[in-house]
């Protein structure tokens, strides 16, 4: 007796978020492969199709554990002119990845603007008046992530209607849900890709080490910042000399750069 069988399996449009999410977590490298598919599979379902960037400031490509590429053999960025990846000097000239240097919650682009759910005026600086001549479609979501370390990911969301240049509705209706999953795989693929410690664990400065450094970065001597704290030199001395030794660092100038990676700077007026 003959019979068909069919597979019934239920849209990922369908499926809780708290599902979607576990889809594209990667907890090792071997995860790597059915994540990026889940995301596709997620945006392919709301009509967009996904690029990804996990650090701006490297040329590599993303791949998962078998060396495939995940760009082009699972997001689908294979004609010529789209594999964008391969342009090592778009970190620093391209509009998208320098946006995500100054917004950290998703927005979307075209050429009329960068288009936030609150007003950003470093982005408002930004010239788009090129933007079509280099991005392989009209309108994006771009979804930036802020990783530990000043690791910065540039992600997008573009229509399968390349000639689509409003993304609002789609913005409104999906731009949350692609943050939570863009976040959750980015976060993931770092992680399992991680092959050594940058600054030592457990690493916790001092009050008065952070202050010092504060001074440092904006400029100051080790003399002005005595003279501002009202302490001998070679109490500022020793306090960024003990940060140091606590980051494991080669000289001042790594001891600040690793101190702002960690957060203890802040932001600079």
């Amino acid at each position: 007796m003959a019979s068909n069988v069919v597979e019934l399996r239920t849209p990922l449009s369908m499926e809780s978020v708290e599902l979607l999410l576990e889809r594209v977590t990667i907890r090792c490298t071997d995860d790597i492969h059915d994540a990026a598919i889940a995301l596709a599979r997620a945006a392919a379902e709301r009509g967009m199709q996904v690029a990804m960037c996990d650090d701006i400031a490297a040329k590599t490509a993303m791949f998962d554990a078998d060396g495939i590429n995940l760009n082009a053999d699972i997001f689908g960025w294979i004609d010529d002119g789209v594999r964008w990846w391969e342009d090592s000097r778009l970190a620093l000239h391209w509009q998208l990845p320098r946006a995500c240097r100054y917004e950290s919650e998703p927005f979307w682009v075209n050429r009329y603007g960068f288009h936030t759910r609150w007003r950003n005026s470093y982005l408002d600086d930004i010239d788009l008046s090129d933007y079509e001549k280099k991005a392989i479609c009209k309108a994006s979501i771009v979804v930036p992530v802020h990783l530990p370390f000043g690791q910065i990911s540039c992600n997008t969301f573009t229509s399968l209607d390349r000639s689509k240049e409003d993304l609002s509705e789609e913005f409104a209706r999906y731009g949350s849900l692609f943050g939570q999953l863009m976040r959750r795989f980015i976060a993931g693929y770092v992680q399992a890709n991680r092959t050594k410690r940058r600054i030592p664990a457990d690493c916790v400065l001092s009050k008065r080490e952070v202050e010092c450094l504060r001074w440092a970065a904006i400029g100051k001597t080790d003399r002005e910042i005595s003279m501002i704290l009202n302490r001998s030199h070679a109490t500022i001395r020793y306090h960024i000399h003990r940060a140091g030794e606590k980051l494991d660092s080669v000289n001042r100038a790594q001891t600040i750069f690793k101190a702002g990676q960690l957060g203890y700077l802040g932001a600079s007026d």
